[in-house]
């Protein structure tokens, strides 16, 4: 097993230099190649989908995650028009960076260049496997794919047609490789191959992400985990609050930009929490609140409500649970936000136009570590493609090369050529 991670590691490697001197009309041909690829197989793909579903469902799978594992032909098609979209954007490579000439006449160029090798490890999210074929085909960057294996059938069966219509497109063979084996070890092994592998980017959990960051031998770039938050100031509009509390939570449960902590101010809790909770009550989600947000939860016909852990403060539920806090005011929720939030996405309702509630805007924006933070938005638009980047590979919860959602700027990299004349240096 080792040695086959190895040689397809060096298959990429060899075809991540000839990837980097195609043109931009070459790759985005091989894009829209992959896309009508998908949906002429878009059949077989679903059909290798449902045995994964099957097996998850037998393993006692929470419906969070077969929510992110289920394919259907809608969602196959998704990913197709992914691809082609991303064919419409501009290249990232060769973008010029800075031009200038040197005191010594040499002619100094910055210009953006592919990373190299990029392993992505995965958990059951079989569309990952097109979109990080895709962009890093894109931005001229090989990828290795290592996806979960509750998702084995679907991405290897994605995998596989995605590789064929690139290479038929005129792409390099092994510029698209996926590792499919069951063996657990072979993510491992990925992980240490120095000099093969130019970056690592996991998405997935906090124990995937962790395990990565600890073991890996190669540069990591975390995909975060996602416990968000929102904070209703006291200024917060109750309809504004309410709406964007049940979109937050409840647009998807099992996705990363979804509130897992809700925080309110204590002068306004008693006519801000009833309609927020009723809101959230009428979706079915569990409340696990402190003791002021469960003495108010108590009037809320229909809710779950369960007192709240320490441990709660901390969770990514990635299910229909919410954790309730009643704090004094913003020095106490930004406190809150920057102990027990994840650096992914983070948002305050207030009244803009009321002093108080300026105010605490600006103090939350300014004073909240974390890639992107909000007022008096959802942060279910943490994306690359509703921040206008296009598909994404992830979102970025640290502070190096790039943070928030990441595209093909992200991954890239810059070099410099020189042009001389015949200097040298004394």
């Amino acid at each position: 097993m080792e040695q086959e991670v190895i040689e397809l590691a060096k298959a990429a490697k060899a075809a991540s230099a000839a990837l980097a001197q195609t043109s931009a009309d070459e790759r985005n041909a091989a894009l829209g190649a992959m896309a009508a690829a998908l949906r002429a197989h878009s059949g077989a793909i679903v059909t290798a989908n449902r045995h994964d579903m099957e097996a998850a469902r037998r393993a006692g799978t929470k419906e969070s995650l077969l929510d992110r594992l289920m394919l259907d032909e809608g969602r196959v098609g998704a990913m197709a028009d992914a691809l082609e979209e991303l064919a419409a954007l501009p290249d990232p490579l060769g973008r010029v960076l800075k031009q200038e000439t040197l005191y010594n006449g040499i002619q100094l160029t910055q210009v953006s260049v592919p990373l190299g090798v990029v392993a992505v490890v995965y958990e059951a999210r079989p569309n990952v496997t097109a979109d990080a074929a895709g962009i890093c085909l894109k931005s001229g960057n090989s990828c290795i794919l290592r996806g979960g294996s509750l998702a084995l059938r679907s991405n290897r069966a994605i995998a596989d047609v995605l590789a064929a219509a690139a290479e038929g497109a005129g792409m390099p063979r092994g510029c698209i490789v996926a590792l499919t084996t069951a063996d657990r070890s072979a993510t491992d092994v990925l992980m240490g191959l120095h000099g093969l592998v130019d970056v690592l980017i996991p998405r997935g959990g906090a124990g995937l992400i962790r395990h990565c960051v600890e073991c890996a031998k190669v540069p990591v770039i975390e995909t975060g985990t996602g416990n968000c938050h929102v904070y209703l100031h006291a200024t917060a509009p109750t309809e504004m609050a309410a709406a964007i509390v049940e979109n937050a939570k409840c647009r998807r449960y099992g996705v990363c930009n979804a509130a897992e902590t809700l925080l309110v101010d204590r002068a306004a809790a008693p006519w801000l929490l009833p309609e927020v909770l009723a809101r959230l009550a009428a979706r079915g989600v569990a409340v696990h609140g402190d003791g002021e947000a469960l003495a108010i939860a108590a009037a809320t016909p229909g809710l779950i409500a369960v007192a709240a852990t320490d441990e709660d403060w901390e969770t990514e539920y990635l299910s229909p649970d919410i954790a309730v806090k009643v704090v004094a005011g913003p020095e106490e929720a930004i406190a809150h936000v920057n102990r027990y939030g994840t650096m992914h996405s983070e948002a305050i309702v207030a009244n803009p136009m009321d002093g108080a509630g300026a105010a605490a805007i600006e103090a939350f924006l300014n004073q909240v570590d974390a890639a992107a933070v909000y007022a008096n938005a959802s942060t279910a638009f943490t994306d690359g493609g509703q921040f206008g980047l296009g598909a994404e590979i992830g979102i970025s919860t640290q502070k190096t090369h790039v943070r928030g959602p990441f595209a093909l700027e992200g991954l890239t990299s810059t070099k410099y050529q020189l042009r001389g004349s015949g200097q040298v240096r004394a």
